[in-house]
């Protein structure tokens, strides 16, 4: 492959959070070690199988390997409708395999086994089509010679190869040795008009399995001799074990063994509930080291100093200060987001069983790749040895994207040779987790004369989270290396990417708005608080300050929020699409009911474009969300229904951010531990929801995070309309009070 990547594209594609390189994956006709293994499989077994994703057996199964992982986002539906188009089946009718950690399913855009950055449909839109298309044509191939007529006669449809002058018809089973010996041109794909399953809200695939509760999620694994673990961890970043008492949790019903590990001290027993009620019996003393002072205020405060520095610079043109300077009015401030927890309904867990030279992990992760050399690293075993068997996931958010939960399974098996399943509690979910940043902005922008922005400048001063990721990607990318070449790989990587991560800036950056004086820096900050991919990673910061600020200027000029974004807008045909259809569907040129006031916010992330209008009321400081319109275009929506359940599913998680949370630290501990306060919306609290998806040909956007980023500002701006108040801190909690 030949291609030219940027050092800031490199940097985009090595984070989970999506964009950047997009490697064009050639599809051959096997899966591997060419097509003499395909002839192979088929006479050994009697199957199809012409690639990585498909297998047809001869009693007329479809089988589709899911190299991706389903936490709730649908790709299990929408990658086998992607092949089915192709392939001329129905979806219904393709039974779904999750893959085991293999490269055959690197992720396209990430070149590794791993599933976010909302990047699971757009990386296989062409990449599954072809897969489907190759094995069609195999297909008809093998019943033209089977039938002794031009292929060309020979047509494919409901997962049968048809020949209408003989009116024979053979179902793909039939066919499955002949069609491996075929040679086929590398076929041509559909256009979107002739789509026939593509575009169609067609019913999930796994949505039977989790109403009946069939579904396997790594919580509910089940081995002979299976241990349940619980550990119990430093209350505090960083801090180690110096010595611990269990001689009262040994004496405790079904116990088995308590052991001090890498994170703490392990508790296991038969049950999870005796594991934990023996771990509450065990009194440990910690060294809890440097981060035993940390507050979040004080954090907050340092912050707030380090917004009045220079930082590292994300994008410049034009002379921002001295247009800046000449302003005739200028809007702005400093606006503040805190630490967030990823609070997946599912606890994060991972069952291991480390036996002879094998190890074997059974867990929901978002990374099969580094949950395998994790395994491997962990357990001593070669990474050829370590099978990561993939489960479905109650939630991942990025978080799952962290392999700490893995390692605690591995090492616990490796030290005890029984399989073990360590289970997080929600205390522990919330007081371990990898947070989103916190994160301090600050923003000016000026206005003319004649009120025409003419100067935006942004800071942003946060943590670096690819820094933090970079190790264990390094060790991915290169997982024969020896540790210590790892290591250094990792902190080499960590040291060139942390004051130009551009999951920083991205949102800011990137500004669509006609503002011919444009400056964006990056101030890196490490307190050592741990941090990760958070649905839409820096977008869920950035665009609150950029729509805030947008409205702001709307406002001093004495404009219409809507239309005075058009004007900003008239180069990005895409972004004024959706703007005007949330407008029409919003009924925004209408007044509001009465009481209720409308705010507006327009963003785009992951390649997709989302505007979203907010009706709020705000009685005795209590705000209240009554109805948010959302208009998307994420090019072709492969399943529409799927669509429309992300962006409602990412407007009400980001509505619990902006409205009610956020994670304290106070001499290094986390305040908020469960959801008692740490709230999500909840459904007395959920706005009515309405979802317009912008027509389009364009190849497919995510959908999976870029609702969250809006809903945030276009709440604060309706507040404002409400009430003359500019919120600029979230969550927007009690702020209204007074």
């Amino acid at each position: 492959m030949d291609t030219a990547v940027s050092r800031r594209d490199f940097l985009r594609t090595s984070a989970l959070a999506g964009g950047g390189l997009a490697i064009h994956m050639h599809l051959p006709g096997c899966r591997h070690g060419g097509h003499a293994s395909v002839i192979a499989h088929a006479d050994t077994t009697g199957e199809f199988v012409p690639n990585a994703w498909l297998r047809i057996t001869p009693d007329n199964r479809i089988v589709f390997i899911l190299g991706q992982v389903e936490m709730g986002q649908g790709v299990m539906t929408g990658q086998p409708m992607l092949l089915a188009e192709e392939l001329a089946v129905d979806p219904s009718r393709i039974e779904v395999e999750f893959a085991p950690a293999d490269s055959a399913y690197n992720n396209p855009l990430m070149a590794v086994q791993a599933t976010g950055g909302s990047t699971s449909t757009r990386a296989y839109f062409t990449v599954l089509r072809e897969a489907g298309a190759l094995a069609r044509e195999m297909l008809r191939a093998a019943a033209a010679e089977k039938w002794d007529v031009p292929v060309a006669q020979c047509t494919a449809a409901a997962g049968h190869i048809h020949h209408a002058a003989t009116s024979r018809s053979l179902p793909y089973g039939d066919l499955t040795q002949l069609a491996a010996r075929q040679r086929v041109a590398r076929p041509i794909l559909k256009s979107p008009e002739d789509f026939e399953v593509i575009g169609q809200s067609v019913d999930r695939l796994d949505g039977r399995v989790k109403v009946d509760g069939s579904a396997d999620f790594g919580i509910d694994v089940q081995l002979p001799g299976m241990w349940i673990g619980v550990v119990i961890r430093s209350p505090v970043v960083g801090g180690k074990v110096i010595s611990f008492d269990a001689a009262k949790a040994r004496s405790l019903p079904g116990v088995h063994h308590i052991v001090e590990i890498s994170r703490g001290v392990a508790v296991l027993a038969d049950t999870y509930w005796q594991a934990r009620s023996a771990a509450d019996q065990v009194s440990v003393e910690w060294d809890l080291g440097v981060m035993a002072d940390f507050s979040t205020e004080a954090l907050a405060q340092r912050y707030r100093e380090l917004a009045e520095t220079e930082g590292t610079t994300a994008r410049d043109h034009g002379d921002c200060a001295a247009a800046i300077g000449r302003a005739a009015k200028k809007v702005g401030g400093l606006f503040e987001v805190p630490y967030l927890a990823h609070a997946t309904m599912e606890p994060m867990n991972a069952t291991a069983y480390v036996h002879g030279n094998l190890c074997d992990v059974w867990t929901g992760t978002q990374s099969v790749a580094q949950a395998q050399e994790v395994a491997a690293t962990v357990s001593g075993r070669e990474l050829e040895k370590t099978v990561v068997h993939s489960t479905f996931i109650g939630g991942g958010f990025g978080r799952r994207g962290n392999q700490d939960f893995v390692a605690e399974a591995v090492e616990i098996s490796t030290l005890t040779g029984r399989p073990i399943k360590v289970i997080w509690s929600r205390e522990d979910d919330q007081e371990n987790d990898f947070y989103r940043p916190a994160i301090t902005q600050k923003v000016e922008a000026g206005l003319d004369a004649e009120g025409r922005p003419i100067a935006w400048f942004h800071r942003v001063v946060s943590q670096s989270i690819i820094a933090q990721m970079a190790p264990g990607f390094t060790s991915v990318f290169f997982p024969r290396a020896v540790p210590q070449v790892k290591h250094w790989l990792g902190e080499t990587m960590a040291w060139l990417i942390a004051d130009k991560d551009p999951t920083s800036t991205e949102g800011a950056d990137d500004l669509p708005y006609a503002i011919d004086n444009v400056r964006v820096e990056f101030v890196l900050h490490e307190p050592g608080i741990p941090v990760g991919f958070w649905r839409s990673v820096g977008h869920s910061g950035t665009a609150f300050a950029v729509e805030s600020v947008v409205d702001e200027l709307a406002h001093a000029a004495g404009r219409d929020p809507v239309e005075f974004r058009r004007e900003l807008l008239r180069n990005a045909p895409r972004h004024m699409a959706v703007l005007d259809l949330v407008a029409e569907k919003s009924g925004w040129s209408q007044p509001p009911p009465e009481g209720v006031s409308r705010g507006i916010a327009i963003h785009g992330s992951f390649g997709t474009l989302v505007a979203q209008v907010a009706e709020v009321s705000v009685k005795d400081g209590q705000v209240k969300v009554h109805r948010v319109v959302c208009a998307v275009d994420c090019g072709i929506a492969v399943n529409p229904d799927i669509v429309a359940a992300q962006m409602q599913s990412g407007i009400v998680y980001g509505l619990s951010a902006a409205l009610k949370q956020r994670i304290t630290f106070n001499k290094g501990r986390v305040v908020e531990t469960n959801f008692d306060d740490y709230e999500l919306v909840r459904m007395n609290d959920s706005p009515t929801i309405e979802v317009h998806i912008v027509p389009s040909t364009e190849s497919p956007t995510g959908v999976g995070e870029p609702g969250t980023p809006p809903v945030a500002p276009a709440v604060a701006n309706a507040i404002f309309v409400a009430t003359g108040k500019r919120i600029r801190s979230l969550p927007i909690g009690q702020q209204l009070e007074t």
